[in-house]
């Protein structure tokens, strides 16, 4: 009896890092040592995840090419030109064999290819720890326009998981 109390307790508290469809996650920011923003180093905080329809990606560099084709697929519809839609990449640089350094020049070169991208380094696993995201993964979250997630998956994205997705999109800019 008691370990299934303790069991439930936590099952529970590890519930409350992890995303949830329909609620705002935790608070999370990534700083200093941990990272923050590719373009000048600064803190990224995901409280910054608001007045649009974000399309995050979270990924280990070993994995950027997982869900390729629902990234071109995101591309070719044009979603800013429809409305409040914003995009971020946040790289789990700690998944990696690769030098940090090598990571952060590639980077570098895509904030400025995709300057309206939203580019974060995540050196230690922020979001692993305080979101409970898939390690070593290719993750991808949408969030609306108050920061509330509308979808997540791990892994790679299915033709039915990319047609969600889509729709998610367009029914919430």
């Amino acid at each position: 009896m008691k370990l299934a109390v303790g069991f439930v307790a936590l099952m529970t508290t590890l519930n409350l890092f992890a995303l949830t469809i329909g609620e705002k996650p935790k608070e999370a920011t990534i700083e200093k040592e941990n990272g923050g923003y590719v373009k000048d180093g600064s803190a990224w905080n995901s409280n910054s995840i608001k007045e649009k329809v974000y399309v995050m990606f979270y990924v280990d560099p070993d994995k950027k090419n997982v869900n390729e084709v629902f990234s071109q697929a995101l591309k070719k519809k044009e979603y800013r030109k429809k409305g409040a839609y914003g995009s971020i990449a946040v790289v789990n640089l700690a998944a990696t064999w690769k030098p940090n350094f090598v990571i952060e020049s590639i980077l570098k070169g895509k904030q400025k290819e995709f300057p309206d991208t939203i580019y974060v380094k995540d050196k230690n696993k922020v979001l692993v720890k305080e979101w409970n995201l898939a390690d070593d993964s290719s993750d991808i979250i949408i969030f609306d326009k108050n920061g509330k997630v509308l979808f997540y998956k791990a892994g790679k994205m299915s033709e039915d998981d990319m047609q969600k997705a889509f729709t998610i999109i367009e029914e919430n800019l």
